[in-house]
């Protein structure tokens, strides 16, 4: 049995069932909650300050490794919050730590993207902020759209037909792969379905965050359908 951790935000509805779905059976998930409902600086900022009192809690699970469920919430500082933020839970939990943001960068890199079309369901304070992470970290961004969303209840209940649309209404011709951000936005159900209909490689923040958190351990499985990404692990 292998247990993985994830601190999430206490509004999360997403992150641990779509885990559950992608992950065999000979895994669990364990998770911490940080207090956050709407998506803005100000709440992602107030919920960083107990990631230390969470992922030590966390730790006694006897985890392999903690996830940090948040993707605008690892990058909103900038350029290398994600690594800062690894090292915190990792100097408190004596784990290894994964943050969500960081991740992405990783996935996107291991699938030889440089060009990405951007989806999110986030408000435009925090895309900019995404945007300029995603930029610092080397990528060229081809387009970027959003939701306009604070409320994390309300971004937990996008449905299919929305997301769908979000995405396929991106200039993504000229992209390398499409990157579909938060950890609480439901995407595993459509990835297959728009890798076929776009003919790119598509990534979510659980997806990526899934991945980075196997390779962290060194845990080699081949995941199939919810992308690209988890198929060639």
């Amino acid at each position: 049995m292998i247990r993985l951790g994830l601190l999430i935000p206490s509004s999360n509805t997403t992150m641990e069932p779509e885990f559950y779905r992608m992950l065999p059976k000979e895994f669990t998930v364990h998770a911490a909650r940080l207090k956050l409902k709407s998506v803005t600086v100000k709440g992602l900022a107030e919920m960083e300050r107990k990631i230390e009192e969470e992922a030590s809690k966390l730790a006694d699970t006897d985890v392999s490794v903690i996830g940090y469920g948040c993707t605008s919430g690892s990058l909103f500082k900038g350029l290398g919050h994600d690594l800062e933020i690894e090292q915190r839970i990792e100097k408190v939990s004596g784990k290894p730590a994964v943050a969500a943001a960081g991740a992405v960068i990783k996935a996107l890199k291991s699938l030889k993207i440089k060009k990405i079309a951007v989806a999110t369901p986030y408000i435009d304070e925090i895309n900019r902020l995404e945007r300029q992470f995603l930029a610092l970290n080397g990528f060229e961004i081809i387009d970027f759209k959003g939701l306009g969303l604070s409320s994390n209840l309300q971004i937990g209940r996008v449905n299919r037909k929305t997301l769908l649309k979000l995405v396929l209404n991106l200039n993504y011709k000229e992209a390398d792969g499409i990157f579909i951000s938060c950890t609480n936005l439901p995407t595993i159900d459509v990835i297959e379905e728009l890798e076929a209909k776009t003919k790119k490689p598509v990534i979510s923040s659980n997806t990526a965050t899934l991945w980075a958190m196997l390779k962290k351990i060194g845990v080699s499985i081949r995941i199939r359908g919810y992308g690209t990404l988890l198929r060639r692990m």
